[in-house]
Parts: structure tokens; C-alpha cells; sequence
């Protein structure tokens, strides 16, 4: 993929940040967010017929009823989380690891969780191949989070699930965020940026209205296969 099209999707990013300021609050991303965003190939992490489109700032689909969220979107949950080059963090809904990939170049660790485990395998394969070697895999229903290691800095969810998981909750650290889309599967979803606060209370507050794929539950405790 050439500059110009990179470049593109980044103005387009920022147009739409803009727009949506008066729901986030949010005139402009983070610098350090802008730049992962440029410096991680969203080609490799979309279907190969589908590439010509990989920089439109648009959602794509990656097989298996799921699909890569639109960058202006990645580029905002990314900065809710305020991330930091120390920081340990978890994402559920892995899907094709373009977004784990994003993190990566801004956290020390970043532990995922993904449930369709034919997603789960490609994405493991493609973040080996391309050199993100801080990004541990998991096959698996993310509900119960990976607890092992646990607390996290921070805790990004990828699908929209009914109601906040109060496991996800218990597993950040005082200080910590959680951001994750709420809403009925194919209804009224809004992002919501939860946050611990240093007594160990909660509180959280809606950024804005999106549209996600549906949160799937299996009931199986995420595993290392």
C-alpha cells in the first residue's frame, strides 16, 4: 500500500475526531496513538481480496461473522486507554490482531483473548510473522478475563456485550480503564469508558454511540490451544 492511501486514512481519522468532539471530548488523538496508527500495515490484517480497501476509514469483514473495526474507531479506544510504554494490558476479541498490533507499539505487554478459534489462530500466526512479539494469545470466552495476570493497566473489549463484566472490572488496576462497546446485538450501542478509581470504586461515562459485532459467550474457560 502506497503513502497517499496511509496518509488518507489517518486525515480521516482526524476529520472525524473533530466531528465527534462534542460526544468525546476529544479534538485530537494522541500523537503516539497517530503514530502507531501509521506504522502498523492494516493490509496484512485484512482479507486478501479486500486489501485495495484496507486503508479506507471504514469496518471490513474477516470471515467468520466478524469483521476489523474502522480505524478512526481503533485510533479512539486506543487513546481512551491512555496507554503507556510500561503499562500491561488485555483485549478481548482479538479477531484479526489488527488491534492488539496498534497497542503493542505503545504497552510493554498486551495479553488477548479471542473466541472464534479459527480467528485466533490466524491472528497468533500474523502478529508472529510480522514481529509483534510482546502479544500472547489466548483461544477462548474472554467473560472471565485472563486472571493470572491480572491487574492491568488497562482492558479493551472488541464486541458488544449486554452489560459491563464484572470480571473484567475486578482484574484493573486502581487507576485502570475498561473500554468497551454496551448495547443490544444489532440495536442501540453505546462505547463506555470505565474507570477504577484509586479507593477500588468504579465510575464510567459514555463517549459515543457504535455499531459492534455481538459479544459471544461460550461458557468455556479460555485456553492456551
Amino acid at each position: 500500500m502506497n503513502s497517499r492511501q496511509k496518509d488518507g486514512m489517518l486525515r480521516s481519522i482526524a476529520t472525524d475526531c473533530r466531528f465527534t468532539s462534542g460526544y468525546t471530548g476529544k479534538a485530537s488523538l494522541s500523537p503516539r496513538v497517530m503514530e502507531a496508527m501509521a506504522t502498523v500495515p492494516r493490509e496484512e490484517f485484512v482479507p486478501r481480496q479486500l486489501r485495495q480497501l484496507a486503508y479506507e476509514n471504514s469496518p471490513l469483514p474477516i470471515g467468520e461473522g466478524q469483521t476489523i473495526s474502522q480505524p478512526f474507531i481503533v485510533a479512539l479506544m486506543t487513546d481512551l486507554l491512555c496507554p503507556d510504554k510500561d503499562d500491561i494490558m488485555l483485549e478481548i476479541g482479538a479477531g484479526s490482531g489488527y488491534q492488539a498490533a496498534v497497542l503493542s507499539r505503545l504497552i510493554r505487554k498486551l495479553y488477548t483473548i479471542e473466541v472464534v478459534p479459527a480467528l485466533a489462530q490466524r491472528a497468533d500466526r500474523l502478529l508472529r510473522q510480522i514481529g509483534y512479539d510482546n502479544v500472547e494469545i489466548r483461544r477462548g470466552d474472554g467473560y472471565q478475563g485472563w486472571p493470572e495476570h491480572a491487574p492491568y493497566d488497562g482492558i479493551i473489549v472488541t464486541a458488544a456485550a449486554d452489560h459491563v463484566p464484572a470480571p473484567l472490572k475486578e482484574q484493573l488496576k486502581p487507576g485502570g480503564r475498561l473500554v468497551i462497546p454496551v448495547g443490544r446485538p444489532h440495536g442501540a450501542q453505546d462505547l463506555l469508558l470505565v474507570r477504577r478509581e484509586e479507593d477500588g470504586s468504579f465510575s464510567s461515562r459514555t463517549i459515543l454511540p457504535v455499531a459492534f459485532v455481538p459479544f459471544i459467550r461460550t461458557g468455556e474457560p479460555a485456553d492456551d490451544r
